[in-house]
C-alpha cells in the first residue's frame, strides 16, 4: 500500500510527474472510477478471478488518485478514507463489534438501515425520506433505492399485481402518446414504464440491474447465434431480410429452450 501511495505522489508531482495525471481533477476522473467498478462488476460475472484481481487493482487505483489529489488541497489523505470506513463498519456492526444483538440477517438488515438514517439526519437538514439518492447512479438504480425509500415510510404498493396494473396502465399511455406523436410525452412516459419495472423487480425481490444484465447477456447470445446460422447459409445478416432474421431468432430460442 505505501508503495502505491507512492507512486501515486510521484504521478502527481508538479515537476517531475505525469503531465497526463497533474492535469487530472476530481471531475476528469469520476468517470473513470465509474468505469472502473463496472469493470470489477464485469470480472465477477464472468468468474474470471485473475481479471478480478487486476480490475481490483484498477479500482484501488481510483481511490488513491482521488486521496491523492484530496491531500494536495488539504482536504484529507489516504489514511482519513481508511479510517472513516473501519469506523463506519464498526458503527453500523454493532452486533459484532459491541454487545447489541442481531437475530438474523433481516433483522441486520433493518439495524443497518436505520443506523443509516440516523447517520444521514446527524449530516444533512434534509429531511425527505428520499435524502441522500446520488444523482450520479445509473438511473434504474436510483429508481429502485427510490421506491425502497419511499416503501419504507409506507408509500408502496401491497402487492406485485396492482404494480402490474400501473404498468398496464403506463404502456397505455405511451400507445396514447405515440399515436398522438408527442415527442415529449413518448420520452416521458417510457421513463414513467421503466420506473414501474425497477418498482416490480423490487416488490418480485429481483435485482433490476442484474435482471436486465442477464436479459442482454441472452440477447447477445441469440444475435449472435442468428448471425452464425445466416453466414453459414450463405446469408449474411447485412443482407438478410427481418422476416429471414426473426426465423432465424425463433429457431435459436426454440433449440435453447429445448436444451433446458
Amino acid at each position: 500500500m505505501e508503495r502505491l501511495l507512492a507512486i501515486m505522489a510521484r504521478l502527481r508531482d508538479p515537476e517531475t510527474g505525469c503531465p497526463w495525471d497533474v492535469e487530472q481533477d476530481f471531475a476528469s476522473i469520476a468517470p473513470y472510477t465509474i468505469e472502473e467498478a463496472y469493470e470489477v462488476a464485469d470480472a465477477i460475472a464472468r468468474g474470471d478471478m485473475a481479471d478480478l484481481r487486476a480490475e481490483l487493482g484498477d479500482l484501488l487505483f481510483q481511490i488513491v488518485f482521488h486521496s491523492q489529489m484530496a491531500s494536495e488541497a488539504g482536504y484529507f489523505a489516504f489514511d482519513d478514507v481508511a479510517d472513516a470506513i473501519a469506523e463506519k463498519m464498526e458503527r453500523r456492526h454493532p452486533h459484532v463489534f459491541a454487545d447489541a444483538d442481531a437475530r438474523d440477517a433481516e433483522a441486520q438488515t433493518q439495524a443497518w438501515e436505520a443506523q443509516k438514517a440516523a447517520e444521514r439526519a446527524a449530516r444533512n437538514p434534509d429531511s425527505s425520506a428520499l435524502a441522500d439518492i446520488p444523482l450520479a447512479l445509473p438511473a434504474l438504480l436510483r429508481a429502485l433505492k427510490l421506491t425502497k425509500r419511499a416503501a419504507r415510510v409506507g408509500f408502496d404498493w401491497p402487492d406485485a399485481e396492482r404494480v402490474l396494473d400501473k404498468f398496464e396502465e403506463e404502456a397505455r399511455e405511451l400507445r396514447e402518446a405515440i399515436a398522438a406523436k408527442d415527442t415529449a410525452n413518448i420520452q416521458e412516459e417510457v421513463g414513467d414504464l421503466l420506473f414501474v419495472c425497477a418498482n416490480l423487480a423490487r416488490k418480485l425481490h429481483v435485482d433490476p440491474e442484474e435482471a436486465l444484465r442477464e436479459a442482454n447477456a441472452k440477447f447477445e447470445r441469440r444475435f449472435r447465434q442468428v448471425e452464425t446460422r445466416l453466414v453459414a447459409a450463405g446469408n449474411p445478416v447485412s443482407d438478410a431480410s427481418l422476416d429471414e432474421m426473426e426465423a432465424e431468432w425463433r429457431r435459436v430460442k426454440d433449440s435453447e429452450r429445448a436444451g433446458q
